[in-house]
């Protein structure tokens, strides 16, 4: 009994991980640059875990909030600006969310 390994498939394998991973991270960091960019910096309210180490008081998460209303203010966009920069963000989180499904089907179909 011998056992060999297609290390040609070995190597696809590979190589599609690794570019399908670093394309869903680098969409996802460029969406949500350009949803800091368009002045709507997402602020999740804090929750509170029993096994948490640490855990975020409501008057920082407070704080949070009003410095995220601060630079959504100071932004040098004009309002056209940080419409394009929204809608690409949404682009951005849409062709992440289509590089995971695709990942799932090709996993469920390509068995």
């Amino acid at each position: 009994m011998s056992i060999s390994i297609d290390w040609f498939a070995f190597l696809q394998v590979f190589m599609v991980a690794l570019v399908g991973g670093l394309l869903v991270v680098g969409l996802y960091a460029i969406g949500l640059r350009l949803l800091v960019r368009a002045g709507r910096v997402p602020v999740v309210a804090p929750a509170e875990f029993t096994d948490a180490i640490t855990v975020i008081t409501p008057k920082a998460s407070a704080r949070a909030a009003k410095a995220a209303a601060k630079a959504a203010r100071k932004s040098p966009l004009t309002t056209g600006q940080k419409t394009v920069a929204f809608i690409g963000a949404c682009g951005s989180f849409t062709l992440c969310g289509l590089a995971v499904l695709g990942g799932i089907l090709l996993i469920v179909f390509n068995h």
